[in-house]
């Protein structure tokens, strides 16, 4: 199954150092829940939205102060069905595609990578401040953080990995 995983650049290059993520992290993928309600979408539609609440996720990591570059970023990998729990309770508020990954991911399950580009830098800096009120339901901070997803992730091969975790 693929699963998107929210991460940041400094995450990333943690994560290559590593040669992967260990067991026990959170992803997002499409899960019976959220096809129960994307009854109309088709698989790609229901990729599309798991991958979107993972850039949702990338972005509250970038919140939370660490001085990472205002990029989001999230990793594509293909897992067994079996490593994959869904969660009882979400940690992202309305989120169905939220899943625990009880196996190890090496990086060779890596599929390939989604960072904003240049044109996103902006938009999502501006964002960054408005989590905590979106979260308390300001609707103008909300508009902030919808504006971001405006921005599409670019795609990147695994062979490019390099290269994005040199930039950090």
């Amino acid at each position: 199954m693929r699963i998107y995983i929210p991460a940041t650049l400094p995450r990333l290059r943690e994560i290559v150092e590593a040669g992967g993520l260990p067991p026990g992290f959170l992803a997002y993928a499409v899960t019976p829940a959220l096809r129960e309600w994307y009854t109309d979408g088709d698989a790609e539609e229901l990729e599309y939205v798991a991958m979107t609440d993972a850039a949702r996720d990338s972005l509250r990591q970038l919140a939370v102060g660490t001085g990472a570059p205002a990029r989001r970023v999230v990793i594509a990998a293909d897992v067994p069905d079996t490593a994959l729990a869904a969660l009882s309770s979400p940690i992202d508020e309305g989120s169905r595609a939220v899943v625990r990954v009880s196996g190890a991911t090496p990086m060779h399950r890596f599929a390939s990578v989604h960072v904003d580009g240049d044109d996103a830098v902006d938009d999502v800096r501006a964002a960054l401040g408005a989590v905590p009120d979106a979260d308390a339901g300001d609707e103008d901070a909300q508009f902030l953080l919808d504006s971001v997803e405006d921005h599409e992730l670019l795609w990147y091969a695994t062979q490019e990995i390099p290269d994005l975790v040199s930039r950090t």
